[in-house]
């Protein structure tokens, strides 16, 4: 077998990891043209919209994140494998805001709270499998997060459990815009780190 740098790895990997994070990012996209075709069809809701808007965010940020893979100079299968996990379920969250078929519920909020296990759950995910990648990109890049980092997972978890058990709209409000504005923040330091 020829010998390929890991340049070029990094390179055929970001592609594969485009397409899936692409795939995200169109459904979301696609699901919100949809109320602009057809403003009747389905009610607009702002829990739903703040889901939206923070989980399109989130697509965005984790493909600028993983722009660090480039400095990995040892590529594994496991590796690969992991980070292409990581985007599915980005892409499986997108999917719970956007579903093929919502015709038995009253509308998105409705699917949304009656959905919230799995979307919570994925997102939980989330924050576990950030940790993994923020690891394998390498001590430099961990020690440019700071402790900032070290507070956002235990956060992000507990706030997962609540939304897991809680229906009630008011929680899932706050709660969206609670992520919203930690995104806020974190890409107000990716400006301050690259800008």
């Amino acid at each position: 077998m020829e010998t390929v740098s890991p340049h070029e790895l990094f390179t055929h990997i970001r592609i594969v990891l485009g397409m899936v994070i692409g795939l995200g990012i169109t459904r979301m996209l696609a699901g919100l043209a949809g109320f602009i075709q057809h403003p009747g069809r389905y009610r607009v809701s702002l829990l739903h919209m703040l889901w939206v808007g923070s989980i399109l965010l989130e697509l965005v940020l984790f493909w600028w994140w993983e722009f660090g893979l480039s400095r990995i100079q040892a590529w594994s299968f496991g590796v690969y494998l992991f980070l292409v996990g990581y985007a599915v379920v980005l892409y499986l969250i997108s999917a719970l805001l956007f579903p093929d078929n919502i015709a038995e519920y009253a509308g998105y909020e409705d699917f949304f709270i009656r959905r919230r296990h799995w979307f919570f759950g994925l997102l939980a995910a989330t924050f576990l499998l950030d940790v993994v990648d923020t690891l394998i990109k390498g001590t430099e890049h961990w020690s440019q997060l700071s402790g900032d980092y070290l507070v956002q997972v235990p956060i992000g978890m507990a706030l997962c459990l609540i939304a897991y058990v809680s229906a009630r709209r008011g929680v899932h409000i706050a709660l969206a815009s609670v992520h919203i504005l930690y995104q806020g923040y974190w890409i107000g330091r990716v400006v301050y780190f690259t800008g």
